[in-house]
């Protein structure tokens, strides 16, 4: 897990090199900052969320288990076409049941099309798809041979997030690829619910939601999100879903606001809670200075993911959480001030609280809390100038 953080930067770095190239202005910054931390987010739970996949998978082949399935050539590669089966019914009724689409809705709201879209993958969707891959050891697969097939499995849709790679001749008739799956992130009226394919292609075309790539894609969702917040990208269909039920009487009526499909949501609600919860910046987003700092931010966040993956086990459970709020805490803070907020001054200050605290924690040292004594000092007496100071830094003027 930690040595595939830099594999597939590098191969994003590779694409980001061939496209431009070749002239194609397939990223963005802000949209492929907003992807990576998604991923960031994402693998670092993977750490703690694979391990209680394992025990409930365990959990079911032992007490429930069907069959005695043990490890042979052919069942490997039968394992891998269920799994494959049994994603395609995952990710289709992803977007047609509401409760479903508010976790996977994430993974669609790029408008840009490359390596980085790959990233966009909730814990949230992680424990629905477990959800659905929980038939695999009641019927009797061990639950090593169902996660190493799904590690396998999860790797190659990183390989089909890319404008690229065109078609591929006869691969176009069995397997998923870039073409294929461009399709499926398209917001053109044509394309959408198609191409739910993850391995396989050949589930569309037997369940009639196959289509073909012609016209040049669209990307992203039918109404653009436009926000870079972390919260708000992984949270707004929740809280649509939310706001509709407050507003819905009747159980058969409930019912179909949670389970019912994505259309049935009032698309009026959106700009509502955009009101209420969203700032709209006027000021300009992109300086330099500005995506310096952001950029900087994310690259120290991907190096301690790295290092945190990598000495995992030999890291104290209580480190660990604050390196967790750390980390979280800066992906929040990369969203907010690529939209100008101001009160990402007291995330900075959030973020050293949290990190002295696992410094002091490895170092429980009189002189660690003379040396926070004396940064605190400054910050109560000359806090609102300190703010100011921080904000014309990253802004360029006062946010």
């Amino acid at each position: 897990m930690a040595w595939a953080v830099p594999l597939f930067l590098g191969l994003m770095g590779i694409e980001y090199l061939v496209a431009k190239k070749t002239g194609k202005n397939y990223f963005g910054f802000s949209s492929s900052v907003s992807n990576i931390n998604v991923g960031i987010a994402e693998r670092l739970l993977d750490t703690f969320t694979v391990g209680i996949f394992y025990f409930i998978y365990d959990y079911l082949h032992t007490h429930f288990g069907v069959f005695n399935i043990r490890s042979s050539v052919l069942l490997w590669v039968a394992l891998l076409i269920l799994t494959d089966f049994i994603w395609y019914w995952y990710h289709r009724w992803a977007h047609e049941v509401n409760v479903l689409w508010g976790a996977h809705v994430v993974h669609h709201q790029s408008e840009d099309f490359n390596y980085t879209v790959s990233a966009r993958i909730t814990v949230f969707q992680a424990f629905f798809r477990m959800c659905f891959w929980s038939v695999l050891p009641v019927i009797g697969f061990p639950p090593a041979m169902i996660i190493s097939v799904q590690l396998l499995h999860g790797i190659y849709p990183f390989f089909i997030h890319t404008r690229t790679i065109g078609k591929l001749g006869f691969l176009e008739y069995i397997l998923v690829t870039p073409s294929h799956h461009r399709v499926h992130h398209a917001s053109n009226e044509k394309y959408l619910d198609k191409n739910y394919g993850d391995v396989f292609i050949i589930w569309d075309k037997l369940f009639g939601t196959f289509a073909e790539e012609e016209e040049e894609p669209e990307y992203g969702l039918t109404k653009p999100l436009d926000s870079h917040s972390f919260l708000w990208q992984h949270f707004h269909f929740l809280l649509e879903i939310a706001y509709t039920l407050k507003q819905t009487r009747g159980f058969r009526a409930r019912w179909k606001v949670v389970f019912g499909k994505p259309d049935n949501i009032d698309p009026t609600i959106r700009p509502k809670l955009e009101e209420r919860y969203l700032f709209r910046s006027t000021a300009e987003a992109g300086s330099r200075k500005l995506q310096q700092y952001v950029v900087w931010q994310v690259g120290t966040i991907l190096l301690v993911l790295f290092l945190f993956l990598l000495f995992e086990h030999y890291i104290p459970a209580f480190v660990q959480v604050c390196v967790t709020l750390v980390i979280f805490l800066t992906l929040i803070n990369s969203g907010a001030i690529m939209e100008q907020r101001r009160w990402v001054f007291f995330l900075e200050y959030a973020r050293l609280l949290v990190t002295f605290a696992a410094l002091f924690y490895i170092w429980p040292h009189p002189l660690l809390l003379l040396v926070f004594a004396l940064v605190q000092l400054p910050f109560f007496l000359y806090r609102s100038s300190i703010e100011r100071r921080y904000l014309r830094m990253v802004y360029g003027t006062p946010a």
